[in-house]
């Protein structure tokens, strides 16, 4: 089985998190970005060939790829990115999912293989995907499309699909109004029942027979979404299957959804576990060197490689690699991404040449309900704190989505500043 991973669009809802970078490629509880997510759920399941389609933003995406995942040469592993590009067949950039597949599969087809297994790159999860594979094999499915259970809150902001008592699916709904979910139940575990999850969700990641799937991205040349056009043409016609899923499972699509996932990870016994050692994170083997923490006070949080954190009080938050958090300082639900260089290193010792001298959070500055993002430095005796409950906002070097105060990349906050 080959695994195509879609590097996703322009990201707009994730924005500013997007400005400088794909989805994929945002940093992701610390120290890992979202794109090691399937990456590593493909090598723990023993895939080893894996293509990584990118459009937007990629150079980030890019450099991380190449910095992190190397095979050994003793077997024909790869990580292989395809960037949009203008071939005979297309001079067009990806219109969609299964444009940004058939635009590529000129290359792939150059492997030999059974099966695809296509993923999202902005995904939060952990499956083996050789549990779905068997399912694919025993039900002698063209297409097999993982799903999860979710309320009649929630299912609007889904593909639905409805199965029958085998399992396969009979009808697609994409993104069906709350007042149209009537009859679209499907069959679900008994614990899925008392909770109300009686509607499945496409969860966007397929397998397809390999001749399955060239056959009907031909056929539906037109075609440039699997959600929308392939997977409901196929059902007329083809076995689609469903794959229940019941683990934990977040698309990180939004501001919210990306802040709410993050900070998931800091809680007592959290439904995403980072410590599987059946199912670990691979990521760029920086080789930092550990955390000093100064007389601070933390709670349910997560300190990443490279911090240094003065006498502080930090709480349900996520401090990434190479932080410098100053002395007095409070930190609150909060997302701090790190850095990229140190803050104490001379500018001609950087590596990069982009972003502000001294990267950091100044002493005695608050800060709470906020995502700071990659070498922001933050001056003395700010107050980042939107005490005015703003839901959306955009101002000179911050943003508020959904009442989260984004500070994006490489800015520069004044001491005393108030948000």
């Amino acid at each position: 089985m080959i695994s195509i991973i879609l590097g996703g669009g322009a990201g707009s809802r994730l924005f500013p998190l997007t400005g400088m970078r794909s989805k994929p490629a945002v940093p992701l509880a610390g120290k890992y970005r979202l794109i090691d997510i399937p990456v590593s759920n493909c090598i723990n399941s023993g895939i080893s060939q894996i293509f990584v389609l990118t459009q937007y933003n990629s150079a980030s995406l890019n450099r991380h790829i190449n910095q992190s995942y190397h095979f050994d040469r003793f077997r024909s592993g790869f990580v292989n990115i395809l960037a949009a590009e203008q071939t005979p067949d297309s001079k067009e950039w990806f219109q969609g999912t299964a444009d940004a597949v058939r635009q590529s599969m000129l290359h792939v087809q150059q492997y030999r293989s059974d099966y695809v297994l296509i993923l999202s790159g902005d995904q939060l999860y952990t499956m083996d995907y050789r549990k779905m594979l068997a399912r694919h094999e025993e039900s002698g499915a063209d297409i097999t499309i993982a799903s999860i259970p979710v309320n009649a809150e929630d299912a609007p902001g889904f593909g639905v699909l409805k199965t029958n008592a085998d399992g396969r699916i009979t009808e697609f709904y994409e993104k069906p109004a709350a007042h149209e979910l009537e009859g679209k139940e499907s069959k679900v575990s008994d614990s899925m029942r008392d909770q109300g999850r009686v509607y499945l969700a496409s969860m966007g990641i397929y397998i397809f027979s390999t001749g399955v799937l060239s056959g009907l991205l031909a056929d539906h040349h037109s075609a440039h979404d699997f959600g929308k056009q392939i997977i409901p043409a196929a059902i007329k016609s083809l076995n689609v299957v469903s794959y229940a899923f019941d683990g934990y499972w977040s698309d990180i699509g939004t501001v919210r959804s990306f802040y709410d996932a993050n900070l998931m990870l800091t809680g007592h016994n959290p439904p995403f576990d980072l410590y599987n050692p059946k199912m670990p994170i691979y990521t760029n083997a920086r080789m930092l060197q550990p955390a000093k923490i100064n007389s601070a006070e933390i709670d349910h949080s997560i300190i990443a490689e490279a911090s240094v954190i003065g006498r502080s009080k930090i709480s349900n938050s996520i401090i990434g690699i190479r932080s410098f958090v100053g002395d007095d300082v409070e930190i609150e639900s909060s997302i701090v991404m790190g850095a990229d260089y140190f803050r104490w290193h001379k500018p001609e010792d950087r590596v990069t040449l982009e972003g502000p001298a001294l990267p950091g959070i100044g002493s005695g500055t608050v800060i709470r309900k906020t995502i700071v993002d990659r070498n922001v430095s933050i001056g003395e005796g700010c107050r980042i704190t939107n005490e005015e409950n703003i839901e959306n906002k955009d101002g000179e070097f911050y943003h508020i989505r959904d009442g989260i105060i984004v500070i994006p990349k490489n800015a520069s906050i004044p001491a005393g500043t108030v948000i």
